[in-house]
C-alpha cells in the first residue's frame, strides 16, 4: 500500500510510471509522453485556428510595382509577347487597386477582370504566369484544368482549384481570398461537340459549368486535404469574389475558326481581295470571343473572362534570344551546371544558330530548344565531370554529330 502512494504519476492522467513510457519531471508534478503529445497537438491546432482567422495583408498603394514595372520584370525573363505582358501588367495592378478599394467607403465599386491568354504552344503561357509568381504580393497558384471533373467522376472537383490557393495560403483563409489563380490548358475543357449523346460531358462542358461559380464570384465550401479521399472533413467556405482568375491555352486549330470568320483561308489561293492586308502567319491577333464559342467554350464562360488577349507565334529572331538572353536562360542554365564541377562550358555561334534551325524546321517552340541542347550536351554532361577538364568547348560539328546519331526526327511534333 505504502508502495502505491509513493510511485510517481502523471499530473494529468493519473497513471503510474510503469503504464507510460516515460515520465517527464517538473517543479510540482509530471507529464507522461501520452499527455505531453495530446498537449503538444492541441497547441498547434490552437495556433493553427489563430493563423486561419488572422487578417490577410495589407497592401499600400505606394508599395504595389505599377504595370511598367511589372512588364520589366517579365521582360527579363520572357522575350517578346509585349502584348500579352501589357495586358497581364494592367490586370494584375488593377486587382491590387479593387483590393485596396474595398476601404474606400464610395459607391463605385469595381468588378474583377478576369483573363484569358491564347497562344500556341511553347509561346510561353505558363512561363510569364510563372515568372508573375515571384513579384507578386498576394497568393498564387497554378492549376492544370485537364484533370478536372463534374463532381461525382473519377479526377479532380473544381473545389481542388481552391484547396491549392489555400495551401499557398497556408490556410489563411482571408490572404487566400484575394489572391491570383492561374487556369492552365483551360482549351481542354471545351464542349467535345454539339451532337447530343448518351455520353455525358464529364470533362468539358460539365466543368465549364462548374467553373462558373468560381469565375463570377461565391461562397464555395472547400475540402483543405482535397475532395474524395477525407469525405467527413471540415469544408472551409472561401469566397472567390476578389479572386483574380487568369486562364492560358493552346486552343490548337482555332486559327481555322478565325479564319472562316474572317473569310479567309489559312491555306490555298482562294483568299477574297477584301482579306488581303490579313496576316496568316499570325491569325491569332486577329482572336475575338465568337472564336473561342466556336472552339467550344460555352457563352457564360466566355463573358466572365472579359480580357481576352493572345501570343505570338515565336520566329527566329525570338527563339535565338531565347536560347541566351533572359535570366534563366537554357545555356546560362548548362554554363552554371558545369560551373558547379569547376569547369567553364563556351559554345561556338554557329551552335546557337543550328539549334534555332532545327527547332524552327520541326517547330518545336521554344519548349524544344530544350530538348535539342539535352541532345547535344548528354555524352559532355555524362564524361566530363569525371575527367580533369577545366574548360570544355561546344563546336559546331560536335552539336551536328550528337543530334545525327540521337536521330532528331523523334523530336518532331505531329
Amino acid at each position: 500500500m505504502a508502495d502505491s502512494k509513493t510511485k510517481k504519476r502523471c499530473s494529468f492522467c493519473g497513471r503510474s510510471e510503469n503504464e507510460v513510457g516515460f515520465l517527464i519531471t517538473g517543479m510540482n508534478g509530471y507529464i507522461c509522453d501520452s499527455c505531453a503529445t495530446q498537449a503538444y497537438e492541441i497547441t498547434q491546432e490552437a495556433l493553427g485556428e489563430g493563423k486561419k482567422s488572422a487578417g490577410a495583408t495589407k497592401l499600400n498603394l505606394k508599395e504595389l510595382p505599377k504595370p511598367v514595372e511589372i512588364k520589366k520584370f517579365l521582360d527579363q525573363y520572357v522575350i517578346g509577347q509585349d502584348d500579352a505582358k501589357r495586358f497581364l501588367s494592367v490586370s494584375v495592378y488593377n486587382h491590387y487597386k479593387r483590393l485596396l478599394q474595398k476601404d474606400s467607403g464610395d459607391d463605385v465599386e469595381i468588378e474583377k477582370s478576369n483573363i484569358i491568354m491564347v497562344g500556341s504552344t511553347g509561346t510561353g503561357k505558363t512561363l510569364l504566369a510563372r515568372t508573375i509568381a515571384k513579384l507578386l504580393h498576394v497568393p498564387f497558384t497554378i492549376v492544370d484544368a485537364t484533370v478536372l471533373t463534374e463532381a461525382g467522376y473519377v479526377g479532380e472537383d473544381i473545389e481542388s482549384i481552391l484547396t491549392r490557393l489555400l495551401q499557398v495560403a497556408d490556410y489563411n483563409v482571408p490572404e487566400a481570398e484575394q489572391g491570383i489563380v492561374f487556369i492552365d490548358e483551360i482549351d481542354k475543357i471545351a464542349r467535345k461537340g454539339d451532337n447530343p449523346s448518351i455520353t455525358r460531358d464529364v470533362s468539358g462542358e460539365g466543368v465549364q459549368q462548374g467553373l462558373l461559380k468560381l469565375l463570377e464570384g461565391s461562397v464555395v465550401n472547400v475540402p483543405p486535404q482535397g475532395g474524395r479521399k477525407h469525405p467527413d472533413q471540415k469544408m472551409i467556405p472561401v469566397n472567390t469574389k476578389n479572386i483574380l482568375f487568369i486562364c492560358g491555352g493552346a486552343f490548337d486549330g482555332i486559327e481555322k475558326k478565325i479564319a472562316q470568320r474572317l473569310n479567309t483561308h489559312v491555306v490555298g489561293y482562294t483568299a477574297s481581295q477584301k482579306t488581303a492586308t490579313v496576316d496568316k502567319n499570325n491569325m491569332m491577333q486577329y482572336i475575338a470571343p465568337q472564336d473561342l464559342k466556336s472552339f467550344g467554350l460555352i457563352p457564360e464562360i466566355i463573358g466572365r473572362l472579359p480580357v481576352l488577349t493572345y501570343l505570338n507565334p515565336l520566329d527566329r529572331d525570338a527563339l535565338r534570344a531565347i536560347l541566351t538572353e533572359p535570366k534563366n536562360s537554357i545555356i546560362k542554365q548548362y554554363i552554371k551546371l558545369f560551373e558547379m564541377d569547376g569547369i567553364k562550358l563556351t559554345f561556338e555561334d554557329a551552335v546557337f544558330e543550328y539549334i534555332v534551325d532545327k527547332a524552327v524546321e520541326y517547330k518545336l517552340g521554344a519548349r524544344g530548344l530544350r530538348s535539342i541542347v539535352e541532345t547535344i550536351m548528354m555524352d559532355v554532361m555524362f564524361e566530363i565531370p569525371s575527367e580533369d577538364k577545366k574548360e570544355y568547348k561546344v563546336t559546331l560539328d560536335y552539336a551536328k554529330m550528337q543530334l545525327e546519331k540521337a536521330n532528331i526526327a523523334r523530336l518532331q511534333t505531329a
